[in-house]
Order: C-alpha cells, then structure tokens, then sequence
C-alpha cells in the first residue's frame, strides 16, 4: 500500500504489501521485500535491499552514501536481514569497495539515533540501544546488546552475546558473553541474565566463568590464558569460540576488571 505524497522511483523493487507512508523517499535502486513498514519522512537511497516484515519509523535515512573521503561513489549496498525495526532518525550507510556492503541481521531492534557506518555487520538478535554510534568496519555478533550513547571505535569487534553499559567508549574487542562497563572499559563478569534467558545451563555458565577467570584474574597473560583454556576439558562450541576471538582480535581485547552487578544497558 503507498499512500499519496510518497516519492517512490519507478525502477524500486517493492512487494505488494509494503506500506509506504506519506512523504517517505525510496530511490531506484531499492528492494522491499513483503509485510515491511515504512513510516513518513523515512528516505531509502540506493543500495538499500531490505528484508521482510521490517518497520522503518519516521526520520531513518538507510543506505546514505558512507561518511568516508575514500569513498568515489562505487555502487554498493546497505543489506537489512527479516524482521528488524529501525527507530527514529537512525542512519545506516551503505558500504565501500572494503566489503562493498553494509549488513544488519535479521530480528535487531535499532534504537533512535543510532548511527551504523559503513561496512559495518550486526548480526541477528542484536540491540542498538538509542544514540549508539558505531564507526566503520565495526562488527557486532549475535545477540550483542550495546546500551545507549555507547561509541565503538573503528574496526571494533564485538562478541556473541555481550552486553557494553550504556555510555561507553568501546575501543578494543569486547569477548563474547560477557558485560562490559567503567572507564576504560574493563571486564564486569559474564552475561549471566542474558545467557540464561537464551537457555544456557548452570553447567556452561559455570563454563564461561572459569575460562573468563582464567583470561581476566588469574594473573596470567593472554598467551597462558589461551593455552589453559585449550587444555580444559571437554571441547564445546564456546570455548572455541572464545578462543578463536581472542587470537583474532586485531584491536586486542577488554582491560581486567572486577565483576559489577550494576552494569546495564
């Protein structure tokens, strides 16, 4: 349904029941896939290919050109997975020629007045938290939730099921299941709330506390920690998943901290 007074391009690709409220701006190379909402005063520039049963509230603006003096105008996209709501105001840039797209997962809420970079990737289950700001290359994990006015550093990683205190300054890698607060930003402790509403057992957030305690009070540097980590047993899928991000973690990861039941988003 495309209400009177919206500004659509001929050449958009949108399914038949997209709503496109009044004063919205969708360009030509445009793809709405069906059941997703577009709200007024939303525009939609090239590149953006968005997915089903999205909502769209007024003020967005997704695929704007990237914010990037390196940037010579090449066609790229600005991919929105299933599912996601994207608030007031929020900006989502299109990609560069580094990873020629900018991707947001499927079921992310993005709060109002986050800004998403280019060449970004948030992955499913994410939340933005209202003002979030995530510079370019920055990559967020599955079911991260990042709490409001939080800033992430270019080239960033953030992990799998962490959650970063509102107001932070994130500019190293933030592990997976864990909290992350203070200034500098430090290790608080595992995400235990949210591992357990996701249907983690006792047993493996047991698990997650004894290698995290191993990487951040045991009194050991990163290459021990890894090592001991190795060696416990059994194998599971999160141990190696925490291990890999650490060896990978081009920015290096989080400073040590005491565990804070206060932190929230």
């Amino acid at each position: 349904m495309k209400y009177p007074n919206t500004n659509i391009h001929p050449n958009a690709k949108i399914a038949e029941n997209v709503i496109i409220e009044p004063f919205a701006t969708i360009y030509g190379d445009v793809e709405i896939e069906e059941g997703t909402w577009i709200a007024a005063n939303v525009v939609i520039m090239d590149g953006a290919r968005i997915g089903k049963n999205c909502k769209i509230y007024p003020g967005a603006v997704i695929s704007g050109d990237p914010q990037d003096l390196k940037y010579k105008g090449e066609k790229t996209l600005t991919i929105i997975g299933d599912n996601t709501t994207i608030r007031e105001f929020a900006t989502i840039n299109k990609g560069t020629d580094d990873k020629m797209q900018t991707t947001v997962g499927n079921n992310v809420l993005v709060m109002a007045y986050v800004h998403i970079a280019h060449d970004c990737i948030v992955g499913d289950y994410c939340v933005l938290v209202n003002g979030v700001q995530l510079a370019g290359h920055v990559e967020v994990e599955d079911y991260a939730i990042i709490g409001g006015t939080s800033a992430v550093l270019q080239f960033v990683k953030i992990g799998a099921h962490a959650m970063i205190a509102g107001g932070s300054l994130v500019r190293k890698d933030v592990p997976p299941y864990i909290r992350a607060g203070r200034e500098p930003l430090s290790y608080a402790g595992i995400n235990i709330i949210g591992l357990r509403r996701r249907g983690f057992n006792a047993g493996k957030t047991a698990e997650l506390r004894e290698i995290y305690r191993l990487i951040y009070s045991a009194g050991l540097n990163t290459q021990e920690a890894i090592k001991q980590i190795e060696e416990l047993e059994p194998q599971t899928a999160e141990k190696t998943q925490i291990v890999e991000f650490i060896k990978n973690a081009k920015k290096g990861i989080i400073r040590s901290g005491n565990e804070d039941d206060t932190i929230g988003i």
